[in-house]
Parts: structure tokens; sequence; C-alpha cells
């Protein structure tokens, strides 16, 4: 099966990096998934997940918080303002961090808040 590599990288770290099959995303243009053989695009990233499936059936899943996704000779980058593993979130700091959010009305924070939860979670 065909893979294209995948570089996600936070402005503070490499977030992760590997071969995947398919890497579906959320750009400020809409969802976007991306495999080997796709065409070149760039774009603004939105905040909201990013799930990368490998060859062997496993799933990575990130929180993405803003940042761009480049992609051209099978190659795609992610880079982005904040970015953390599914399995580095902690989930009931990302609660609290979303009750707070909901409390403050600060719509940005919240929506942050739902995203790692998402990531972490599912729900």
């Amino acid at each position: 099966m065909a893979e294209l590599h995948v570089e996600l990288v936070a402005a503070d770290r490499k977030v992760w990096s590997g071969e995947a099959t398919i890497v579906l995303a959320r750009t400020k243009s809409g969802d976007i998934g991306i495999q080997p053989g796709h065409t070149p695009v760039l774009g603004a990233m939105d905040t909201q997940p990013v799930t990368i499936r490998q060859a062997d059936g496993t799933t990575v899943i990130a929180a993405v918080h803003g940042g761009f996704l480049s992609f051209a000779d099978n190659k795609l980058s992610i880079l982005a303002e904040v970015a953390e593993l599914a399995d580095e979130i902690d989930v009931d700091r990302a609660e609290r961090a979303l009750a707070g959010a909901k409390a403050d009305s600060e719509a940005a924070a919240q929506r942050r808040a739902e995203v790692r939860l998402f990531a972490a979670t599912g729900r």
C-alpha cells in the first residue's frame, strides 16, 4: 500500500513523524483528506483534531490549534501553533479548562478545550 510521509510540528517541538496511508484534517476552507498522490495543497489549519491512519491499521489523533498544512511530493507537513497527541492530553485538566472557558464566555478557549477532549476521548 502506498504511503505518504507526515511531519506534525508545533511551535515548540516535533510532535509526530512517520508514514501514513491517509491524513484527515480541517482547514479554514473545510475538511480535507490527504492520501499518497494527492495534488499539492497549502491550507490554513482550523482548531480541530487531525487523524493520521498508518498502514498497520493504527491511528494517531492529535489536537491541532491553528497553523498550516502543506502537501507536495508525497510529503505532508503540518505546522501547528499548538499540537498535542491524544495520549498526551490530561483529560481532567481539559475538562476544567472547558468549564472555565464556558463560565468566562471565552469562545476560543472553549473550542480549544473541546478539541483537546475530543482528541483524547472521542467525545
